[in-house]
């Protein structure tokens, strides 16, 4: 497994749309595959998911505000947030595994609180890895909106994933 307590910061450019991190995880491996298979994958594209920050058991991901993802107004959807809650337990799960060890891995069980509506905000989902085994993780999620820092928590996921 790859071992750091340290992050390379690389600023990236939104112009060229590539949506990459701003905080990168030590192992370029890691990163790659994560932007490769979640980030930029059909549903990842299609909701324009940003991946923030990533390292060893932690993630944060950005889900920017979109008319296409509202239910009422301008209410999020739930699904669209389940999605955002998903996609940040994957990474977690994904970050700190050895590629060559690994090939993927897939989501079996996902809790999540609804505990404030969205409206109108663009979301951040914060991901930090609770229990790590060879073939299983469990990742915790909290759903802000972004730029709220430790502000009220919109929704609060547990993912659980098989890694194969």
């Amino acid at each position: 497994m790859p071992n750091s307590n340290t992050y390379n910061e690389t600023r990236m450019n939104d112009a060229d749309n590539t949506h990459a991190s701003s905080i990168r995880h030590p192992d370029p491996r890691i990163q790659e595959f994560v932007e490769k298979v979640l980030i930029h994958s059909p549903l990842g594209t299609r909701l324009g998911v940003r991946l923030q920050s990533l390292g060893p058991d932690r993630v944060e991901v950005l889900l920017p505000f979109d008319t296409g993802n509202v239910t009422v107004q301008e209410m999020v959807h739930g699904g669209a947030i389940a999605t955002l809650i998903d996609i940040a337990g994957a990474i977690g799960s994904a970050s700190n595994v050895d590629p060559e060890q690994r090939r993927g891995g897939a989501t079996t069980n996902m809790t999540v609180n609804y505990l404030a509506a969205a409206n109108g905000v663009d979301l951040v989902a914060t991901g930090r890895v609770i229990q790590r085994s060879s073939r299983q993780t469990v990742t915790e999620v909290d759903v802000r909106a972004a730029g709220s820092g430790d502000g009220p928590l919109i929704a609060k996921g547990i993912v659980t994933s098989r890694l194969f």
